[in-house]
């Protein structure tokens, strides 16, 4: 169910983002949206480790901030992947990627339980 909930809410997370920014369009629908939830959830658990871990300097020298350039990354592969999403250009997949980060904080923060 937890799984379910977390693919939902990728979802969710990328409709909003393409609602809020300009550069990122969503013509998909329930559907597609389920696909695309699995789509960024097998993307953060088989390609984000691997260039994480391979980033490691990069991440180290910048403090941290490369993270944005790496969510950016992994959401312009899931636009590859998936036809109903368009984003125009790398600087907006960072902005979506920072998007989507603070969205899932915070339902995370919403409706985990210590």
């Amino acid at each position: 169910m937890r799984v379910l909930a977390r693919i939902l809410l990728n979802g969710l997370g990328l409709v909003a983002a393409a609602k809020l920014l300009p550069g990122i369009q969503w013509s998909g629908g329930l559907g597609a949206l389920v696909v695309a939830g699995c789509v960024i959830g097998a993307i953060n658990l088989v390609v984000r480790p691997v260039v994480t871990f391979l980033s490691c300097p990069l991440i180290v020298l910048s403090l941290g901030l490369f993270y944005l350039v790496i969510n950016g990354a992994m959401l312009a592969l899931a636009d590859v992947l998936l036809a109903p999403l368009a984003i125009e250009s790398f600087g907006w997949a960072i902005a979506g990627g920072l998007f989507l980060a603070l969205f899932n904080l915070s339902i995370k923060l919403l409706f985990e339980k210590e």
